[in-house]
């Protein structure tokens, strides 16, 4: 019963970096980590990689041989290897204990809407892989409403196709302030609740306020479905790291698999990682509060704590 994270995400949100860092960290909690890259265009690899695509097929090689252009190379690459999942199986059995990191390839629609790379998944499932999807979205895009409307609309529809386990992450939090200031508070963007807010941004924009029923449409669907919502990552904080492994442990249940050699100290981080790294902690270290909400609390501070609790802001 192999537990593993498969490392989703559009391109350049880090999932390379986020599989180093996370094999590093899980290494030195004692853990056996095999680090498995089924993205067949990184040839790069700063991480200790067991099993490699490119012993399969390579998108320069799938370009060059048959005339394609990167996205179509790219397609190709997964029906190949949805063709001769054996190669990939037959690799995976030779780490017996191990836990595996999935570094995936950054097109998003492999997620959304393309058969071949939820086949492999879904083949994979049926041999008691317990997985995790861990899609990483990066944290700038908060700093602008159509941007971050655009990641919540494909984090649902990556939820909906894969129907896996699923923890969606914030990545580079510790870099948004250089991108810009946030219009919310960053519980706002993590929690994903009212998008009424979220709207009224998106209606003030200059080539978003065209389409105000569409951008009311999709917040309302959002809404509807209720799924999305963020961690964040700072993948150089071990704190951060600590938070966002422990979310992933409980939802493919490797912190409940009972009394194995190692599991007792995965229950130790995990139990430590409950009281680390809260929102308001990441944002007082790494962000500003918005300009409204800080004269927001000055004034609620001044007038006392309202009847039957605190007032909310986003």
């Amino acid at each position: 019963m192999p537990f593993a994270q498969l490392v989703i995400g559009p391109p350049g949100s880090g999932k390379t970096t986020y599989c180093q860092g996370m094999q590093q960290f899980m290494t030195a909690l004692g853990r056996q980590v095999v680090v498995v890259n089924l993205d067949p265009a990184n040839d790069g690899l700063p991480y200790e990689c067991q099993i490699d695509i490119a012993e399969l097929i390579t998108l320069q090689d799938t370009m060059e041989s048959l005339n394609l252009g990167p996205n179509g190379g790219m397609i190709y690459c997964m029906d190949y290897l949805a063709d001769n999942l054996e190669w990939l199986t037959e690799r995976l059995v030779e780490y017996p204990d191990a836990y595996f990191v999935f570094d995936c390839p950054g097109q998003v629609e492999l997620y959304t809407h393309h058969a071949s790379f939820r086949r492999v998944v879904e083949t994979l499932v049926k041999r008691d892989f317990r997985f995790t999807a861990v899609n990483l979205i990066d944290a700038h895009h908060c700093t602008d409403a159509a941007k971050f409307i655009s990641v919540l609309m494909l984090s649902l529809k990556a939820m909906l196709w894969l129907e896996l386990p699923h923890v969606n992450v914030l990545s580079k939090i510790d870099l948004v302030q250089s991108y810009g200031n946030l219009d919310f508070n960053l519980e706002y963007y993590t929690e994903v609740q009212d998008l009424s807010y979220l709207l009224e941004c998106l209606n003030r924009g200059s080539f978003t306020k065209k389409y105000q029923k569409f951008n009311a449409a999709m917040c309302e669907l959002i809404e509807d479905f209720s799924l999305v919502s963020f961690h964040t990552l700072c993948i150089e904080d071990k704190k951060s790291v600590a938070k966002v492994l422990s979310v992933i442990d409980k939802a493919n249940g490797c912190v409940f698999g009972g009394l194995e050699m190692g599991n007792n100290k995965i229950m130790e981080v995990s139990v430590k990682a409950e009281f680390q790294q809260g929102v308001l902690e990441v944002q007082d270290q790494y962000i500003d509060y918005p300009e409204l909400y800080r004269s927001f609390r000055e004034e609620a501070d001044s007038q006392g704590p309202a009847p039957g609790g605190n007032a909310q802001f986003p």
